[in-house]
């Protein structure tokens, strides 16, 4: 590491400052009481008939109150007379195993115990049709031997593709339900068709399943629930066309353009599927997504303890450090670019020593003449964005915008003896 220190010794680390971002904070003062008002409506629980087994399909992470409106949604089932049981529908997150999945779902406050109802794990899938093009329909083995289904999700824009849908309620059946099978068969020809394919497999197993009814999501840009709508099969893909309008709307952002340095504390599964959501960098993993800022360099320092290694992400930025490199579980990461078929995002980035010197070799790289007047950015993930840190040089534009607040003077980044940011 000698000859990389020589090379960064004189690059200077700007100055910073605190600031606060304003966005739309409207939500919803009790999510679970508007989710039972929603289930009393028809076309939901009242589809319900007494004595059916019911497969409660959950598993997207970074969902805000998801355990709540879960045992919200099975104690209504079990009010109707249901017997509900719960799926994991995640895909192949949880390292693709029954148990793995299992996991995220009490990482999740999905248990049991807290839920009122079991869990059901597998990674058994049945086949149940194919699309014109050839690409196999699977549903999980314990949804599709259930008398009925139903889907919770949020609704938002997906990080690699564009759609009339994207990421939701269908994405949740074709995808979630579909298991590893599913999502390897849904991304088998890329992301340039899954605008196309994941509402096409949704339709067909809407029509040949008894997908009862779903739970539709919608979060503000503080990660908070802002939307709850129970939404009948038939009526799921065009009302979530308009839900998903209003999730972009509502999408935290960077409110700066151009940053030359963006520096991200954590990535991990738990903040994004990709680790860091490519809606915030302007980053994306395929070239069938765009939006965000332009950014020149981007670093990653750490993982989350809940992405258990997960890396996921990490070859979108450029430089990472080599603690993040020490706690990266290869097999776990792997495992999402082959089942996606993007393997970008699973390389490690080039990775320095520590925090300093990740951030020096950004700063260095970031194609400006002068380094002192580096346009730096610090966030701590993409999901928490009202407060965050901007070098000295952006102070000014800072000053000038409506929706930007300047809560400290400026400061030295905080860097430990190991040169890690405190």
């Amino acid at each position: 590491m000698s000859v990389l220190r020589t090379l960064l010794q004189d690059i200077p680390v700007p100055q910073m400052v605190r600031i606060r971002q304003k966005f739309d904070g409207s939500k919803l003062e009790n999510p679970v009481q508007v989710l039972k008002e929603e289930l009393a409506k028809p076309g939901s629980v009242d589809r319900i008939l007494p004595g059916q087994r019911v497969a409660v399909a959950v598993g997207s992470r970074g969902v805000a109150n998801l355990a709540e409106l879960t045992r919200a949604t099975i104690e209504a089932i079990q009010a109707a007379g249901g017997e509900p049981f719960i799926v994991p529908s995640m895909g192949s997150h949880g390292g693709a195993t029954a148990e793995g999945q299992k996991d995220v779902l009490h990482h999740l406050g999905v248990t049991e115990e807290a839920m009122g109802a079991p869990i059901l794990s597998s990674m058994e899938v049945v086949q149940i049709d194919q699309l014109p093009n050839g690409l196999p329909v699977y549903v999980d083995k314990y949804a599709y031997e259930a008398d009925a289904i139903v889907v919770i999700n949020r609704v938002k824009p997906h990080t690699a593709f564009r759609g009339r849908i994207e990421s939701g309620m269908l994405k949740m059946i074709a995808i979630g339900l579909g298991k590893q099978k599913g999502a390897e068969a849904c991304h088998q020809l890329g992301f340039k068709y899954m605008a196309e394919n994941v509402p096409a497999m949704a339709r067909i197993m809407i029509d040949k399943l008894p997908i009862v009814f779903g739970v539709a999501l919608v979060e503000n840009a503080y990660d908070e629930t802002c939307i709850v709508e129970v939404l009948p099969a038939e009526k799921m893909e065009e009302r979530e066309v308009h839900l998903l309008e209003v999730a972009k709307a509502r999408l935290p952002k960077i409110l700066f353009d151009q940053i030359d340095v963006l520096v991200i504390d954590y990535i991990g599964k738990n903040i994004s599927g990709d680790g860091m959501d490519p809606n915030v960098t302007g980053r994306y993993p395929t070239p069938y997504a765009h939006g965000g800022p332009d950014v020149s360099k981007m670093v990653v320092l750490d993982l989350t303890p809940e992405t258990k290694g997960n890396a996921n992400g990490v070859g979108t930025a450029d430089f990472t450090t080599q603690r993040l490199v020490d706690k990266t579980n290869l097999a776990a990461t792997y495992a999402n670019g082959l089942t996606s078929t993007v393997c970008a995002p699973t390389k490690i980035a080039t990775t320095l020593e520590n925090d300093y010197y990740a951030i020096k070799a950004a700063v260095k790289t970031c194609n400006i003449l002068d380094y002192t007047k580096c346009r730096l950015v610090r966030i701590q993930d993409t999901l928490h964005l009202g407060e965050i840190e901007i070098s000295v040089n952006l102070l000014e534009e800072a000053q000038q915008h409506p929706d930007i607040e300047v809560i400290s003077e400026p400061y030295e980044l905080p860097f430990n003896e190991q040169g890690n940011l405190r």
